[in-house]
């Protein structure tokens, strides 16, 4: 007998901002593999007994390898248990849902994904801006700040991201900022550019911080937190 998985995308922390289907599938599921940024409030939604694991991945910190995760939802579902896999924001953006796709598909598992609110559009709710504006941020792109050794990735398109007409979002970026702001500025990105940096977004802990490129370094170590956190580079971010 197989079961079945739901990739559920949790929004970035304000139980609010889950979907009505997510919800539904919280409440009839029989197993809850979470990250750590679904967890607390949003698992309230899950059904009284349903078995709730912790499976999520912190940079520097002890975390279940992806394999281990991809394993885990494949014995749940072969046991005949209706599975949803937790992730936050939405599980599409930099939440290594491809790998666990490709476990289910091998073992032959069926899945559906439901999508959710992504931490940067929170982020410029939050912030009480737009992440476009008619003629001076025609585009919005998204990257990650670091690669599986938790570096800055090498084959960013430091051109494109240079783009002083585009809003960027720099997921996972705190510890390697300082190095991609430099290379921003030298490929012509003005130190003058306005960025944001959004920490725990839609939680009691929330915390925005305004600089600019050039500053943002900065302005990360003072903040010292130790939240999720996102920086948005662009002409909007000022907010004017």
């Amino acid at each position: 007998m197989s079961g079945f998985v739901s990739f559920v995308s949790s929004g970035p922390g304000d139980p609010e901002l889950l979907t009505l289907k997510a919800v539904d599938r919280l409440s009839r599921a029989d197993a809850v593999l979470f990250d750590d940024l679904s967890s607390g409030p949003i698992l309230a939604h899950a059904r009284p007994g349903a078995d709730l694991v912790g499976v999520g991945k912190r940079a520097g910190r002890a975390s279940p390898k992806q394999d281990h995760v991809s394993r885990l939802l494949v014995d749940y579902a072969r046991s005949g248990a209706r599975v949803v896999r937790l992730k936050s924001g939405d599980s599409g953006l930099f939440g290594r849902l491809e790998e666990e796709i490709m476990a289910l598909r091998g073992a032959g598992i069926g899945y559906e994904i439901i999508p959710g609110v992504t931490s940067a559009m929170a982020a410029a709710a939050a912030a009480g801006i737009p992440l476009t504006r008619r003629l001076t941020a025609r585009r919005v792109q998204f990257v990650t700040g670091h690669d599986v050794t938790g570096a800055l990735p090498e084959d960013l398109n430091i051109a494109a991201l240079a783009d002083p007409q585009a809003t960027t979002v720099v997921f996972m970026g705190k510890r390697t900022f300082g190095l991609l702001a430099a290379r921003l500025m030298a490929a012509g990105l003005a130190p003058e550019t306005p960025a944001l940096l959004a920490e725990s977004v839609s939680t009691p802990a929330q915390k925005l911080a305004r600089g600019t490129l050039a500053s943002m370094e900065a302005l990360i170590a003072a903040e010292g937190a130790d939240g999720p956190a996102l920086i948005l580079i662009g002409p909007l971010v000022d907010g004017a």
